[in-house]
């Protein structure tokens, strides 16, 4: 079994090697910001911009965008997204949160600076690529909650930075025991480096990460029915904490997470998130390379041939309350 899921990891792998800067190809017409519209907002929300189209966003800062359709929305040399929707909770900006009818939307070449949730999975959104894009000290980059068949891809992340929670560059995550599970998602041939910040009046009890699939049953949450078939993998992911004592940096990490911790039995855990593969990463240079809470959860996915000790140790990671 382990052995058609390598078979099929490499060559899913491969394929995106391939597809390169052409991941995305849309049709359909061509917007403009500025030019045809004065924001990106504006842009999405006209009746005249459609499925397939393309949003161009030329140079400067801009807001970025409640996401409603499956549009491509890429940017020139110089294009920022520096601030978006206001997220009460958290208390920080959001770049893009992708909402229903947003499937198969598409986020490229574009820089984030100042939106600290960068990019969003609000409503169970499949289908997304996020690609050939820069993340500069996010809070959290690319959140895809409940989200199945994202790609994810030759981006860069700079730094991350965490305020009792958050801390994590890609999370592919579930809370709410979605139909039909979290799955096929792929993180593939991303660049995470630099420092894991600390905001005041950290607490600590937590690690950041990398790259996270995460079942979060915390405080009666209902989790996840099942994460399988996401790849995690060709990473070059080199990060450590400013204070490690008190908030650890996890390269890969997958979690079954509990509060207080009180995992189920091995196979229920198993049962949750199996068949995920993570190959072919660089994590050297990371606190801690990968992190399996529990630790069952080794020998129910396909971690193969990556660079870096395994400590398997660390308290999780902890996203950013939604």
């Amino acid at each position: 079994m382990k052995r058609l899921l390598l078979l099929a990891t490499l060559i899913a792998v491969f394929l995106l090697s391939a597809a390169g800067a052409a991941l995305a190809a849309p049709g359909g017409a061509t917007w403009g910001v500025p030019g045809d519209f004065a924001t990106i907002q504006e842009a999405i929300d006209s009746s005249d911009v459609v499925n397939g189209d393309t949003i161009v966003v030329g140079p400067g800062d801009w807001a970025g965008a409640f996401v409603t359709k499956g549009v491509t929305i890429t940017g020139g040399d110089g294009a920022v997204i520096s601030s978006g929707p206001f997220h009460a909770g958290a208390q920080v900006y959001m770049g893009f949160r992708l909402l229903a009818g947003s499937g198969g939307a598409v986020i490229s070449h574009l820089t984030f600076d100042g939106a600290d949730l960068a990019i969003m999975n609000g409503a169970a959104v499949d289908g997304v690529t996020v690609d050939h894009c820069v993340f500069v000290n996010t809070l959290q980059g690319i959140s895809n909650w409940r989200g199945s068949d994202w790609i994810i891809t030759h981006n860069v992340f700079e730094d991350l930075w965490a305020r009792n929670g958050g801390g994590i560059a890609v999370l592919i995550g579930d809370f709410a025991g979605t139909t039909g599970g979290v799955n096929n998602n792929v993180v593939a041939f991303n660049k995470i480096y630099g420092t894991l910040h600390l905001g005041a009046g950290e607490q600590g009890g937590y690690n950041g990460s990398g790259v996270s699939i995460y079942a979060d049953f915390r405080w009666g949450s209902a989790g996840a029915l099942e994460m399988k078939g996401n790849v995690i993998s060709r990473n070059k992911i080199s990060m450590v904490s400013e204070n490690p004592t008190l908030v650890d940096f996890d390269a890969v990490e997958l979690s079954y997470a509990t509060y207080p911790y009180a995992p189920p039995a091995d196979e229920i855990v198993c049962g949750v998130i199996h068949d995920n593969s993570v190959l072919f990463n660089d994590l050297r240079g990371s606190g801690n390379a990968i992190v399996f809470t529990p630790l069952a959860l080794a020998d129910c996915n396909l971690v193969s041939r990556n660079l870096g000790d395994v400590p398997n140790r660390g308290h999780g990671v902890s996203p950013a309350a939604f």
